[in-house]
């Protein structure tokens, strides 16, 4: 694919922040709530503080060492990762939910020499094991709660100013290598022990090029984070995407304050997974259901609105005004990936005047290399390969099925220490191979059908891709979400087994009351019945159990996929 938007050229993160300062300087890069109070900074502000912060570093001798972040997603966050970047440093982002001994874990083995961290995950660090790595807080502490010695984030930015005041500019002296590591990621990944990703400039050059041909973002628009920064989705998209634009950037305080926050800052670009949209869609569609023909009124509108877009008409802003102004009545696009999500949601969105931009990545690539771009939007394919992409299909089955590997400047230096497992997934031509499985349909979009390593391989020889049919059952009504895998039964024979968790809120709507264990059983057993009446006979689910609990999931609320399910024969329901 070519790109058919104009991009700059630029060779360093530096580079493209000082084009982005010369040609915005003015406009508003943030937007900080402090309290009740909002304030913004300027590109000029935010490059000044960026520079302070580089300086301090430098003059304390930090300088290609790693730097640790622990905190919530906010200003200081941002500005302390983009320093690291900017000083010649490599930026550590842990994950915040993180138990201690899984944090210390990241600190140690990748070697980080100081750590900035908030108040509020302060109670995660065991200092005794941090030895002589000094820390510093984004937020002020009274005496009584610094008994470790932790440092002022507000005292070292400061010393910068000094040093900037009195001429020192550090950050020129300064080898800026590209291809240097600059970023360490630890996946968290839904199995297996995770591996130190390690990125360079090159990486997130070469996103921000591919994905700016082919997609619009405006100095006058405003992003709101919420995904955890330490994530490449979220973090590539805040951090590099929007600043290349001259956009603003705003952050959520927390995912039960989201709907408040959008109403607060009027953002016009939001980063989801689609955990996040469907709940939210739920939400929506739930209210219709409770109005008085609210579901005619509902489905007579999608199809105005979508008979307008036809037309070259929007009259989304008139037919679905109060859902827009759910986001704050500015929201123009929300980009997603991260998962599989139903085409259905995607319809109803762009329906709603809201762009829903869906692709494919994963944190070897920066993340992005698959997208539905401004001039494509399907909403049952993960899109075209980015510009400057390559791809290849391998060990394709007959429908056309193989594991998608992908080349291009987005692609990972390598695991951290880890030579062998880097060499398991980059191939001698410079392909990633993903792990996951696609095809490839007529007009060339791209399908994720799984990961190869969670094919179920029946007795007689059959794949079957187990998010296939968890899709299905996720779009049932009485069920919230799904894991399907393969269990022994008492032959001996491979069969399909699904754990689910019931919509509960949905099914009392739906039956005007507190369902029973047996009433729920029977919804979800019906909803199975028409499952597999769908598919062929090797690929039904031959038995269920119902979790009174959530699944156990990431922190970008996939669901941790066990090798075997561990199935209680008294609660297992065989169809």
């Amino acid at each position: 694919m070519e790109p058919f938007y104009s991009v700059r050229d630029f060779h360093t993160i530096r580079e493209m922040l000082n084009q982005s300062l010369a040609l915005f300087a003015d406009r508003p890069a943030f937007e900080v709530k402090k309290g009740n109070i909002h304030y913004e900074l300027t590109y000029t502000e935010y490059m000044e503080q960026l520079n302070a912060l580089c300086s301090a570093l430098l003059d304390m001798g930090v300088y290609r060492q790693k730097i640790g972040i622990i905190s919530d997603n906010r200003y200081k966050y941002v500005l302390t990762y983009m320093t690291g970047i900017c000083s010649g440093n490599c930026v550590v982002p842990i994950d915040k939910e993180l138990m201690t001994e899984d944090i210390h874990g990241i600190i140690e083995a990748a070697g980080c020499s100081m750590l900035f961290v908030d108040k509020k995950h302060i109670d995660k660090i065991n200092f005794d094991r941090l030895g002589d790595i000094p820390v510093y807080c984004y937020d002020p502490l009274e005496e009584s709660e610094n008994e470790h010695g932790i440092l002022s984030f507000t005292a070292l930015h400061d010393r910068g100013r000094e040093l900037t005041a009195q001429g020192k500019r550090l950050w020129e002296t300064i080898d800026d290598d590209p291809e240097e590591m600059c970023v360490l990621l630890f996946t968290s990944g839904t199995t297996g022990t995770s591996k130190g990703v390690m990125l360079c400039q090159r990486n997130f050059i070469f996103e921000v090029k591919a994905a700016m041909g082919v997609l619009k973002i405006y100095p006058e628009d405003c992003g709101i984070s919420l995904l955890p920064l330490h994530h490449t989705f979220e973090s590539s998209i805040i951090l590099f995407f929007a600043p290349y634009c001259g956009a603003k950037v705003t952050f959520c305080e927390g995912f039960k304050y989201v709907l408040r926050n959008m109403k607060e800052f009027n953002p016009t670009i939001f980063v989801a997974v689609p955990l996040v949209l469907e709940t939210v869609h739920k939400r929506i569609l739930k209210k219709i259901k409770e109005r008085r023909f609210g579901e005619v009124k509902f489905k007579f509108g999608l199809k105005l609105s979508k008979i307008g877009n036809k037309l070259g008409l929007d009259l989304s802003k008139i037919i679905f005004k109060e859902i827009q102004d759910t986001f704050g009545g500015h929201m123009r696009m929300i980009i997603c990936g991260g998962a599989a999500i139903k085409p259905k949601v995607l319809d109803d969105f762009n329906a709603f005047g809201i762009q829903i931009i869906y692709g494919y990545g994963l944190t070897e690539c920066a993340p992005l290399a698959i997208i539905n771009h401004d001039r494509l939007r399907t909403t049952d394919s993960i899109g075209e390969p980015l510009p400057g992409v390559e791809t290849e299909l391998i060990n394709q089955d007959e429908n056309g099925i193989g594991e998608l590997c992908v080349k291009g400047g987005m692609v990972m230096l390598g695991y951290y220490n880890n030579p062998e497992a880097t060499a398991e997934v980059i191939d001698s031509d410079g392909f990633l191979h993903t792990g996951d499985l696609v095809s490839i349909d007529r007009k060339g979009h791209y399908h994720v059908c799984g990961r190869s390593k969670n094919v179920i391989v029946t007795s007689n020889g059959k794949n079957i891709y187990p998010e296939e049919l968890e899709y299905h059952l996720d779009g049932e009504d009485c069920i919230h979400s799904s894991l399907v895998e393969g269990i022994e039964n008492h032959r001996g024979e491979i069969e399909i087994h699904a754990q689910i968790l019931p919509d509960i809120e949905e099914i009392m709507r739906q039956m005007g009351k507190t369902p029973t264990d047996e009433e729920v059983n029977g919804l979800i057993r019906r909803a199975i019945e028409r499952i597999n009446a769908k598919v062929p006979s090797f690929k039904r689910i031959r038995s269920f159990t119902v979790r009174k609990d959530d699944f156990e999931r990431t922190t970008a609320q996939k669901i941790k996929r066990i090798n075997k399910i561990k199935v209680r024969l008294r609660n297992k329901v065989s169809l």
